[in-house]
């Protein structure tokens, strides 16, 4: 059975996912810990499915305006997809259920999400300082650090659901200064889908997703995640940056209390 307040809430995640590539996990896992008190280890993999499923339809919008650089993407995914493997092996060797493990994720969790907003706050200002500096990296300097942030955003992302987003923008934002913001945006959702449908069936595998939670998620963020990706060039995304910094920031607070 679907339920109201879960559709509503992958509504509006789903339409800051199209808007500007961040919000997914940082948003979804925590509302689900804190605000329905769903297991962490459940949060995660039920999350993880989600954002592979409303991501799918953005790049689906991305691509037909041909704003992802594939080459960036494959990049990421030849160190991001093995991370992502070898993290699901060790969270099954811990057993993923246990209270171990879901005090090792809930502070993860909120460590990850208050790097998501120091990179939300200060992403221009770091672009200025290190951005002349990347755009002279060499074709096989460029092309291993985007390796190694892959793998960086695998093993992150993994265990919190977190980082397929505002990580990945601002990482592919340093490494690329010359691409558009868009392009960027369209680059990170595309790279996010096969990373988190990888670590979302390994969830499923080890019996930590929750497939009515995940269907009424679902029934309210596909809308979201199209209308916000077809307005992406017109919605003032600075703005709406800061707002979701600041409820970042009170969701990070929370989960390290």
């Amino acid at each position: 059975m679907v339920d109201p307040l879960y559709t509503f809430s992958g509504f509006a995640v789903g339409a800051l996912v199209g808007l500007t590539g961040v919000g997914g996990g940082s948003l979804m896992t925590p509302l689900l810990v804190l605000l329905f008190g769903v297991h962490p280890a459940t949060a995660v993999g039920t999350d993880l499915l989600y954002a592979a499923c409303t991501k799918s339809v953005g790049v689906l919008v991305h691509a037909r305006r041909q704003t992802v650089d594939w080459p960036v993407v494959r990049r990421l995914a030849s160190g991001s997809l093995p991370a992502a493997a070898l993290t699901l092996l060790l969270l099954h060797q811990l057993h993923v259920h246990t209270a171990a493990v879901s005090r090792v994720i809930t502070p993860v969790l909120g460590i990850a999400i208050l790097l998501t907003v120091l990179l939300l706050l200060s992403q221009n200002r770091l672009l200025a300082v290190l951005g002349p500096h990347s755009a002279e990296l060499s074709p096989p300097w460029s092309r291993g650090l985007t390796v190694a942030a892959g793998a960086v955003l695998g093993v992150l992302v993994t265990l919190t659901s977190v980082g397929a987003g505002a990580l990945g923008v601002s990482a592919l934002t340093l490494l690329y200064p010359r691409l558009s913001p868009v392009r960027i945006v369209g680059s990170d959702i595309a790279h996010a889908i096969p990373l988190t449908l990888l670590a979302g069936v390994g969830y499923w595998y080890l019996g930590a997703v929750d497939w009515v939670l995940l269907g009424s998620l679902l029934s309210g963020s596909v809308p979201g995640v199209v209308v916000r990706s077809l307005l992406a060039t017109r919605m003032p995304v600075p703005v709406v940056r800061g707002m979701l910094a600041a409820t970042l920031a009170l969701v990070a607070g929370k989960l390290l209390a």
